[in-house]
């Protein structure tokens, strides 16, 4: 099973989406809050380049946004 990592914020809908989408999956994640989470922002920032959420890690490969193909493809690697 994929190592899935999701870095998002409170306000954020698309972060929701992403969430939601997953949890219909039946993917299990780690969900970090980077408006909380400073140390977990800053890894985000690393990671991708980007002060936006969604940020989605599966197994290193990074996905900016709600971009449900590359999700999908991600997965099933």
């Amino acid at each position: 099973m994929a190592k899935v990592i999701v870095y998002s914020t409170t306000t954020c809908p698309f972060c929701d989406m992403v969430k939601q989408f997953l949890d219909e999956k039946g993917v299990e994640y780690q969900h970090f809050d980077v408006g909380e989470d400073h140390d977990k922002a800053i890894e985000m920032v690393s990671k991708s380049g980007q002060n936006g959420v969604p940020v989605v890690d599966i197994d290193g490969k990074i996905i900016i946004g709600f971009n449900k193909p590359a999700i999908e493809e991600a997965l099933s690697e």
